[in-house]
């Protein structure tokens, strides 16, 4: 049998382990620490991360299913972003909680984990937590909600509001409709309908072999999530008992099944950033060049927005992401296990597609080509990625002059101005957004379009950033460009009236300035002043450390595993 890592805490007749067990009793019995799994439910539940809000309800079905298996089940609250709601970005905190998240789980007496997650960074820092801890760890994702509509018509969580408010930008929706909108676009709990980031790292978590195969997309308001969440505390028992780690359930070829099914759902380009970091706390080299070079030619089967048309209750009903991974099985590695010890691909060849047009046949794809590209050039000579089946075709070549914004305090006081030196072909430049540059790489690459341009009827424009942008967002956006403007990237020469090359199908982006130019050009003040200088707390030690987009934007110390041991204490 298994010797139990909480028998270091609760095992033997000394003062030490007297302590903790008297501690922890309160009406427990004896027997919950006689070799029994103890399995911490980390749980991101928080009233201000409203898409978590519910998972205090999934927490008591992993209770049940942990118990039932004969473990002890510990509720264990950890750091919750809510991306709707932190400021400036809750992407600055997302190493944070995988840092305070791995403190915790190796400070305890618990032997497994159940990791309940849903809100954007919320997986991603679950899953970094536990690969640097290497306990077995199992993820439960909380679930989208149902669909909204809208006038007659789905409303999309996020998509819908960029649409929308374009619309008003444009003077072709009232104001009044559009705030009527807003209580249809959420609609029960859960997180994004759409295949924004949160839906995605759910399909990401399972790609990744680290929930029950069949669970990611089951939409928060169905009863079968309850069941799943029992059953994965049961699952966590016997995790334990097998001593599968999660180390041993995510490997390299698990990455690359993550990536097939990126690019076959159309999801959000913020899991590069995600998986990367995941891949470093595991030790497994994997680079940016990797999602061009396994996704480029994955088709894009699944029909939701803001790719497409439908959203994830649609999914689920048609058939799930093991639907999908059917038609693309050949393109997966079939080697990696699952948390249940099979193969992720034990699990495939008997999933049917029951609506075609939510889930397209390989013979008829959505797009033939649906990876994330990865481009490459004199403003981005670590890598910039952009999601081509979220963007304009017509845009995909496209050479423009730059329109400059130096922060998103700039952006904002400009766009508007109807005088702004902008016209349809312009390529939009906002810099400053990168990790360091914010800090924190916030979602706002997808730039508002100037009113005039709207008025025009046009409805995409090329957008180049240092940044991210939303999951749910749309539109022909070049992004993580890295080296960022803040740490020595080309961004920050750019000028006015410069003219800018992308070339997707080449993975070409390229500033049309000659080099000696270009080397004797400085950063210009007003772009220099609006980088962040936090001089104390979390924000320096942040922009301190930091990496670039291009390896994950973890903290350079914090990549590679440390392990479950902890140092013996003294009482």
């Amino acid at each position: 049998m298994t010797t139990l890592r909480s028998s270091e805490w609760y095992g033997g007749d000394d003062r030490n382990a007297y302590l903790h067990r008297a501690w922890m009793r309160r009406g427990v019995p004896s027997s919950a620490f006689e070799g029994r799994p103890q399995i911490a439910i980390a749980n991101t539940a928080s009233d201000l991360t409203p898409c978590n809000a519910h998972l205090d309800e999934v927490a008591q079905s992993v209770k049940n299913g942990v118990y039932e298996a004969g473990g002890i089940p510990l509720d264990l609250p950890v750091m919750s972003l809510g991306e709707t709601l932190v400021r400036p970005t809750a992407m600055l905190w997302r190493n944070l909680a995988a840092m305070s998240m791995e403190e915790m789980f190796r400070a305890n007496p618990v032997d497994g984990l159940v990791l309940l997650g849903g809100c954007d960074k919320t997986i991603p820092a679950l899953l970094m937590a536990a690969a640097s801890v290497d306990l077995p760890a199992v993820v439960v994702p909380g679930g989208p909600m149902l669909n909204g509509t809208f006038r007659g018509s789905p409303l999309g969580c996020g998509t819908g509001v960029w649409k929308l408010s374009e619309e008003v930008r444009a003077g072709r929706l009232d104001q009044a409709t559009f705030l009527r909108s807003e209580s249809s676009m959420i609609r029960s709990r859960g997180h994004c309908n759409t295949m924004g980031t949160a839906s995605t790292m759910a399909v990401m978590a399972e790609a990744l072999g680290t929930t029950i195969p069949g669970l990611a997309g089951t939409p928060a308001a169905d009863s079968r999530l309850l069941e799943a969440a029992h059953a994965s505390g049961r699952l966590a028992v016997e995790q334990v008992a097998a001593g599968r780690t999660i180390s041993q359930v995510v490997t390299r070829g698990s990455f690359t099944n993550a990536i097939v099914a990126l690019a076959a759902v159309g999801g959000s380009t913020n899991a590069v950033v995600h998986l990367l970091a995941i891949a470093g706390r595991l030790g497994i080299e994997l680079t940016l060049e990797d999602f061009d070079r396994i996704g480029a030619d994955v088709p894009l089967l699944v029909n939701l927005q803001p790719a497409g048309a439908h959203l994830m209750e649609d999914l689920f009903r048609a058939g799930g992401l093991l639907a999908v991974l059917d038609q693309v099985a050949d393109l997966l590695d079939d080697d990696p296990i699952t948390v249940t010890g099979r193969p992720l691909a034990s699990y495939l060849g008997t999933n049917p597609v029951w609506d075609e047009d939510v889930i397209a046949p390989r013979s008829r794809p959505l797009a033939p080509d649906a990876g994330i590209a990865v481009l490459h050039g004199n403003l981005a000579r670590d890598g910039a990625v952009i999601k081509p089946a979220a963007a304009s075709p017509e845009l995909l070549v496209h050479r423009g002059r730059a329109v400059v914004f130096d922060s998103v305090e700039d952006f904002a006081a400009r766009i508007d101005d109807p005088d702004l030196d902008v016209d349809a072909t312009s390529v939009l430049v906002l810099r400053g957004c990168g990790p360091k540059g914010y800090p924190g790489m916030p979602e706002v690459a997808n730039l508002p379009l100037p009113p005039k341009i709207l008025a025009q009827g046009v409805r995409d424009m090329v957008r180049i950033c240092d940044g991210r942008m939303s999951g749910t967002a749309y539109g022909t956006v070049v992004l993580h460009v890295a080296p960022e403007a803040a740490a020595g990237g080309t961004l920050a020469l750019v000028r006015d009236g410069d003219e800018i090359l992308l070339d997707v199908p080449a993975r070409r982006l390229k500033l049309l300035v000659p080099e000696d130019e270009l080397s004797s050009r400085r950063v210009p003040a007003a772009t220099a002043d609006g980088f962040a200088a936090p001089d104390r707390g979390w924000e320096k030690l942040y922009v301190d450390h930091v990496q670039q987009a291009n390896t994950g934007a973890d903290l350079d110390f914090l990549v590679g595993s440390s392990g479950a041991e902890v140092a013996r204490e003294s009482h």
